[in-house]
């Protein structure tokens, strides 16, 4: 199996299925019991999903064969200076981790980046999200101060020059 990285709608099917899933993961850890639908349905509400379209991002998703295995958001921020971005959204449906997805998945984003002019790409996470740490440090990204406090969950920061 191959794995294939490329833009997509973030309302697309596959999207949505990842987007929901990428939720439920990141929503049970924290709570440290599974999430509810209803609860899954509430986080998605109105989470800013929007902005990962042209002009204010991209979404991408990756697949691992014919299967939609990993996602990954791109968000332009302005208001941090011309030429930054976030990265958000990072997911790789734990069946998938381990086959080098993650890497591809970051590359992808990184390349969009580029093609909008970004220099910068940062991202926060949380102390439990210890895969995702772990991937954004072997691709690149280094622990940097916080750089905002919009997302109190957030408890590292990270940033990579493109």
């Amino acid at each position: 199996m191959t794995w294939t990285v490329a833009a997509e709608r973030f309302d697309s099917p596959d999207a949505n299925a990842l987007r929901r899933d990428y939720y439920d993961e990141v929503a049970s850890r924290y709570w440290q019991r599974p999430a509810t639908a209803e609860e899954i349905d509430d986080g998605l509400d109105g989470d800013g999903a929007d902005l990962l379209a042209p002009p204010t991002g991209q979404f991408v998703v990756g697949r691992y064969g014919n299967s939609a295995a990993s996602c990954a958001g791109l968000v332009l921020t302005e208001s941090a200076g011309p030429g930054t971005a976030e990265l958000t959204r990072v997911y790789v449906r734990p069946e998938f981790r381990g086959t080098g997805g993650g890497g591809l998945l970051l590359a992808a984003v990184e390349e969009e980046a580029r093609a909008y002019g970004v220099r910068l790409l940062r991202l926060d996470t949380r102390n439990d999200l210890v895969e995702a740490r772990g991937l954004y440090t072997k691709h690149g990204y280094r622990e940097v101060p916080a750089f905002h406090r919009r997302n109190r969950y957030a408890e590292h920061w990270f940033a990579k020059e493109l």
